[in-house]
């Protein structure tokens, strides 16, 4: 398999904010209905806000008039009905505003639910090759940041549009009907926030982009360095790793500080225009009273709309800042939805039972197109063959077993198994056919016995026991606290090789009918490679395996050896065969043991 790569994909400008905005929408069409009602709900939430200052200049203007004519009586009744009335639409526009926020919080976390099961679904189909090009950091960013982004834009931003659009709206209606000459006052002076806010929208856009992709550059860093600590500190390569994780800091800081930055600007532009629409509104509204145009309530309801009218303007420009950092999330996580899949399953045939009989005919492959590794590859394996495929590193033996699992697709040729093209096999029904013990152990946290057991939960305590015996493990399990109920994590201390042997159990439980070993004994030390030998022996006994090994002396007894080099069979026949040729081969195997 090819090394993987950094995918430190350059910081650039979302590709199509608007595109990837209508994918969300798209995607969100389910709960289409919920976000309409919520809006609607949002909307009247304004309205009801946006009555209130001009019923409150009425109460200004009655007690004006009873602060002026100190002989005129003050109108209590009137106040006190206009008060109620305020208390009541104020009352109902913060329920409006409580249930709109409760359906949008409830909306957003199942889009966000929906979002990584489509995610963790996608996964398992995508090709290896994109995982090799792909830090798994990365991945795992979009999966985290990017969804969680997501949704806090969902939950904040959209609302606070259609909010924030309708009060505008709103706001500029009533002004009007109060008072045209004052309205227009109050906007020429919020004029300028719009040309701040536009310019500063453009600057800030490339930013929120960038900040996503360091991001994910930076999670994948981490993730690559804590996997491989050991190695770094052993190599000497920890100022190596701070240099690289500091240049990518360097970025993230730059694109963040740039992008939260700009941000940050709106409220004290906005601020600073909203005291120039006070300013305004004192100036005309004060000179209008002089001459009688206007009573003081009026001056009063402007100055409570004037910070209306500023407060949507910078909840717009936040909003729309904050749908760009959406835009750019939502670009890599409908990217990595929209990854090319794997080829799809034929389901021509199934096979339940097989012989274990496997051709390769002419395969030709590269996991690059263009540059093929695997040249013209033939074998005929016969059913219970033990097939050993040697060679030296980077000459196609795993390259061969990731063909056969169907992990990669061919690109020219055929696998057959028992007659039957893999192709028309689903990867399922072959992955099922075989057995596999890889030279990386992989275990999960959770019990010896789950961890043996893995996906055959039928499997009796009994056949994990025997499986456990058989692998050289029993003894070692039964040492650990708990037995075989110890739970497998962080606290707990096991070799490589013992992680090797509870592979090497697992296989031996799965019981399939054909083996795959990739340099399934390369972590334990001699005496228990005898033991595991042996069980591998009992184990391949009456099945076609694979056994690939550097360790020639551990696939003597092959029925039959692939001897490959630069991705051809270069040799092939049993060891004394080989041997005898003086070929390759035999040149390897003498070479391991010149010591003797």
């Amino acid at each position: 398999m090819p090394p993987m790569g950094m995918g430190n994909a350059p910081a650039q400008k979302a590709k199509n904010v608007r595109g990837s905005l209508i994918k969300l929408l798209k995607y969100c069409k389910r709960s289409m209905p919920a976000i309409i009602v919520a809006l609607v709900i949002a909307v009247a939430s304004a309205v009801f806000s946006i009555i209130g200052p001009k019923y409150v200049g009425k109460i200004s203007d009655y007690i004006a008039a009873a602060v002026q004519n100190p002989f005129a009586p003050m109108e209590w009744e009137r106040i006190v009905k206009i008060a109620f009335f305020l208390v009541t639409i104020y009352s109902i526009g913060a329920v409006f505003s409580y249930v709109q926020g409760y359906i949008m919080n409830s909306v957003t976390q199942r889009t966000s639910k929906s979002l990584r099961k489509d995610i963790s679904r996608k996964i398992n189909k995508l090709p290896l090759k994109y995982f090799d090009s792909n830090t798994y950091g990365d991945i795992l960013s979009r999966v985290t940041n990017d969804v969680d982004l997501i949704a806090q834009s969902l939950n904040q931003s959209v609302v606070m549009l259609v909010t924030s659009v309708t009060m505008l709206l709103g706001v500029l209606i009533m002004m009007f009907t109060i008072n045209w000459v004052m309205a227009f006052a109050a906007i020429g002076a919020t004029l300028i926030g719009f040309v701040f806010m536009m310019l500063i929208m453009k600057a800030s856009q490339k930013y929120f982009f960038a900040q996503q992709v360091n991001l994910g550059a930076a999670n994948g860093h981490v993730e690559e360095i804590y996997a491989g600590h050991n190695v770094v500190k052993v190599l000497g390569g920890e100022k190596r790793a701070r240099e690289a994780f500091g240049a990518i800091n360097d970025k993230l800081y730059t694109s963040s500080w740039k992008s939260q930055y700009l941000s940050g600007l709106m409220m004290p532009i906005m601020n600073f225009v909203g005291n120039l629409g006070f300013v305004a509104v004192c100036v005309v509204g004060g000179a209008l009273a002089i001459s009688g145009r206007i009573n003081v309530g009026v001056i009063i309801s402007f100055m409570i709309y004037v910070r209306l009218f500023t407060n949507p303007l910078a909840q717009i420009a936040q909003g729309m800042n904050s749908m760009q950092s959406a835009a750019a999330a939502s670009e890599r996580v409908f990217e990595f939805l929209e990854e090319s899949e794997l080829v799809p399953d034929a389901s021509v045939t199934h096979l339940d039972s097989v012989q274990g009989e496997v051709e390769f005919k002419n395969v030709h492959f590269g996991y690059d197109p263009q540059k093929t590794i695997i040249n013209d590859f033939s074998a005929h394996v016969y059913p219970g063959q033990k097939v050993a495929i040697v060679g030296p590193t980077g000459a196609g033996k795993t390259t061969m077993v990731n063909l056969l699992m169907r992990f990669y697709e061919v690109n020219a040729g055929s696998i057959t198994i028992d007659g039957v093209d893999i192709k028309d096999l689903t990867r399922e029904n072959i992955h099922d056919l075989f057995g596999m013990v890889l030279q990386d152990t992989w275990l999960f946290e959770g019990t010896v016995r789950e961890n043996i057991v893995y996906s055959k939960t039928d499997a009796s305590d009994e056949k994990v026991i025997q499986a456990a015996k058989a692998a050289g493990l029993d003894h070692f399990i039964r040492t650990l606290p708990h037995g075989y109920d110890t739970v497998l994590d962080d606290k707990t201390s096991i070799s490589a090789g013992q992680k090797q042997l509870i592979t090497i159990a697992r296989a031996m439980v799965e019981d399939a009918p054909m083996l795959i070993l990739d340099e399934a004994t390369s972590s334990v030390d001699t005496r228990t490679e005898v033991l595991i030998q042996e069980a591998m022996d009992a184990l391949t006994k009456g099945r076609t395996s694979f056994v690939i090994a550097h360790r020639l002396s551990t696939i003597k007894n092959a029925d039959l050896i692939l001897v490959m080099k630069d991705g051809d069979v270069i040799e092939s026949g049993n060891h004394n065969d080989l041997i005898a040729k003086g070929g390759f081969y035999a040149d390897l195997y003498n070479s391991q043991f010149a010591a003797e």
